[in-house]
């Protein structure tokens, strides 16, 4: 059932805001609230003091299985306290993924365009947003206090159409999905969505919906909306690095939309030239679909230790 939270948006800027240090060394589009917009918290560690050397934090943490990605892997994992507390989900990158990656016509060249082929570890190779893309569905590992279920991981090697252009450069989209994988697997798209308008209570502030409707709704995601305030918007992919989509499915016999996915969206470039860690808000809605714990920031960290980069989800509220 829905469940109000009066009041939230405010109580997360005023946490966010204490005992933040800000550095603005890159351009990122990770949307924060209106007093930090344009700017990037972090100071070299996470929300629990640690550095990137010794994360994800062991004994705590769980590994779902690894995919197969450029000349690399990638696994998803949970991390939760022994009380059960979430504390992180995220997906690691080893540094190898993020070389050897396929290009637009050896995808359209590929033979794995079964139902199944995108849940196997070397994925599938479809259009998606009408550009080729690498896809993959990966379980998360249970984290019992949260609405997240798979990792919806794609490479788009030519970008895909949005925002006039912004995005028509090399990036990953990253799903983090709340609904089962059967549920999305029935979406086409590009499309209407099933639903008419979306109640301003569940969507977070500054978020916009695109402009076309018949092209709002896309195969094996939903609904996606934007912050309207990211540099890259509109029609200026330079501007673009990271930023942080949220997205909608129409769930139920009724197809009323909810919130069912947040979506880093990164480029390859950012990716690959990434040091430290950098923490982004999550902006929140005045409603979540469901009484569980969602996340208030995400962050991108370099993990020395493993050569490799993490996109993570963290301070669970």
């Amino acid at each position: 059932m829905d469940t109000n939270r009066p009041g939230r948006r405010a109580v997360l800027r005023a946490s966010i805001a204490v005992g933040t240090s800000i550095a603005a060394t890159v351009p990122v589009s990770g949307r924060q609230s209106k007093g930090e917009r344009g700017r990037r918290r972090g100071n070299g560690r996470g929300s629990d003091g640690r550095t990137g050397g010794g994360f994800p934090p062991a004994g705590i943490t769980d590994y779902g299985r690894a995919v197969t990605v450029g000349d690399g892997t990638v696994r998803p994992f949970t991390t939760e306290t022994p009380s059960g507390e979430p504390r992180y989900h995220g997906v690691e990158f080893d540094r190898d993924a993020l070389s050897g990656l396929p290009d637009a016509a050896a995808l359209a060249d590929a033979d794995d365009t079964a139902e199944t082929d995108k849940y196997r570890a070397s994925g599938q190779a479809t259009e998606i947003h009408r550009r080729w893309s690498r896809q993959y569905f990966v379980p998360f590992p249970d984290a019992a206090a949260t609405p997240f279920t798979f990792l919806g991981l794609n490479w788009n090697p030519e970008g895909h159409p949005g925002a006039g252009g912004a995005w028509a450069v090399p990036h990953f989209d990253i799903h983090f999905h709340m609904l089962p994988p059967a549920t999305v697997d029935a979406i086409t798209g590009p499309s209407e969505p099933p639903y008419g308008e979306i109640p301003d209570e569940i969507v977070p502030e500054g978020y916009a919906r695109g402009p076309v409707p018949s092209e709002r709704y896309i195969t094996d995601m939903g609904e996606h909306l934007a912050p309207a305030d990211a540099p890259e918007v509109p029609g200026n992919p330079e501007a673009f690095t990271a930023t942080l989509i949220q997205g909608f499915v129409g769930v139920g016999a009724a197809e009323r939309p909810r919130l069912a996915f947040v979506e880093p969206m990164l480029t390859r470039a950012f990716l690959r030239n990434h040091t430290g860690v950098a923490t982004f808000e999550v902006p929140q809605p005045e409603t979540y679909p469901t009484d569980e714990q969602y996340p208030t920031t995400y962050s991108v960290r370099d993990v020395p230790s493993k050569d490799a980069v993490a996109v993570v989800l963290g301070d669970f509220e």
